[in-house]
């Protein structure tokens, strides 16, 4: 078990900034603390909000599978947009309020690398990108990511909170989404769906890719920068079905 109030950080590929301090709420937000008694039927909030991230998780895990590559930008565009709905309807609510002051243990953390492997195989001449973690912080450069690291992550942390669902702790499973969500999640999705919806711009507009990151990890396969770009410009041609 862990005390939340203490060492309660999940692992992020990008720095977490602080908690937002009472994000203002939305037509979906609660004017009271969401609580749930442990082993309590969950509400149609907390059944929507478990329905989103497993549909994000087994879409995911779908589309790192590389049956049908030609799909694998849009459909991934779609499946981050619905999360990050349900990401914003978390952070509307007020504090998700556990029954107890220790989180539950929840069990071994499912192994992702080969979640990550099958995506940055399949995203391979797209899968680095760049960009400045916060727009609101003094200016700084771009920094590198990569989509196949974060979502498998975003993967990680969801599944954590699905653990607590499926075991019945529904404010612990709540408790979570919210907190990884204002912590780490959230940024990371904005960031990976900025990235996908650039990549479709880039074909539709008939703009060529940019040059990848300095610095940037590339698994030096051989490529010049200028192959890498012909090689993401034809992937999201043949998969937009545009002739190039």
């Amino acid at each position: 078990m862990s005390d939340r109030t203490i060492n309660q950080q999940p692992h992020t590929p990008h720095q977490a900034g602080p908690h937002p301090a009472g994000p203002a709420p939305d037509q979906h937000a609660l004017h009271a603390p969401h609580t749930h008694a442990h082993g309590s039927e969950p509400d149609d909030f907390a059944v929507q909000i478990a329905d989103s991230v497993e549909s994000f998780v087994l879409a995911v895990t779908e589309v790192a599978k590389g049956d049908e590559p030609g799909s694998a930008v849009s459909l991934l565009l779609l499946e981050v947009s619905q999360l990050l709905l349900a990401g914003g309807r978390l952070g509307a609510i007020e504090d998700v309020v556990p029954e107890d002051r220790f989180e539950p243990d929840a069990g071994p953390e499912p192994d992702g690398e080969q979640l990550r492997e099958r995506l940055a195989e399949l995203l391979a001449p797209i899968d680095v990108y760049h960009e400045v973690f916060d727009p609101y912080g003094p200016p700084e450069k771009p920094n590198a990511f990569r989509i196949s690291d974060d979502l498998a992550g975003v993967v990680s942390e969801l599944q954590h909170g699905l653990t607590h669902y499926r075991e019945g702790r529904v404010s612990e499973a709540l408790w979570w989404w919210q907190f990884s969500y204002l912590s780490n999640w959230g940024t990371t999705c904005s960031a990976v769906l900025r990235a996908l919806q650039s990549l479709i711009a880039h074909v539709r507009l008939d703009s060529p890719l940019g040059a990848v990151p300095d610095g940037a990890d590339t698994d030096d396969d051989g490529l010049t920068d200028e192959q890498l770009e012909q090689q993401a410009g034809d992937l999201m041609a043949a998969e937009l079905g545009l002739g190039r």
